[in-house]
């Protein structure tokens, strides 16, 4: 399981430091693709091997299963860490994200999530946990 906040930069080629803790679980290869909520999401090859097979369950006659389809497959990259312990994020993806020098890397259970250091302290703010945390009742937690 992926858990923690790390925050890094990413130099002038597009390269990210991966911590140490998150490499030891991902190994040296791994796929990054666009995320929801304007991030991106790092999955370890199995947990992307998974979501693979639920995406090609997908009816392909249905115009929103075409779309997730093409949202998680086409903007995904198989990225290698380097001697230094960085990938290099695609200028897409990057894009996508909205990240430039500063990003934000958070373990989220089977994933990791990689944002822009300003849309994470944007998006992320918990004022409102009692009120989500009552809500989830049904679930367990």
């Amino acid at each position: 399981m992926f858990m923690g906040e790390y925050n890094h930069t990413v130099d002038a080629k597009g390269r990210l430091i991966v911590p140490s803790k998150f490499r030891e679980q991902l190994g040296d290869e791994f796929v990054v693709t666009k995320g929801l909520d304007g991030c991106l999401f790092v999955y370890e090859n199995t947990e992307w091997k998974i979501l693979e097979e639920k995406l090609k369950k997908l009816p392909l006659t249905n115009a929103n299963a075409r779309k997730i389809n093409r949202f998680f497959l086409a903007g995904a990259a198989l990225c290698e860490v380097d001697k230094q312990g960085r990938i290099l994020l695609p200028a897409v993806l990057r894009e996508f994200a909205g990240i430039g020098k500063d990003a934000v890397m958070v373990g989220v259970g089977n994933r990791i999530e990689i944002w822009s250091k300003e849309s994470w302290m944007s998006a992320n703010v918990y004022d409102d946990m009692d009120e989500i945390a009552e809500s989830m009742e049904g679930f367990e937690i």
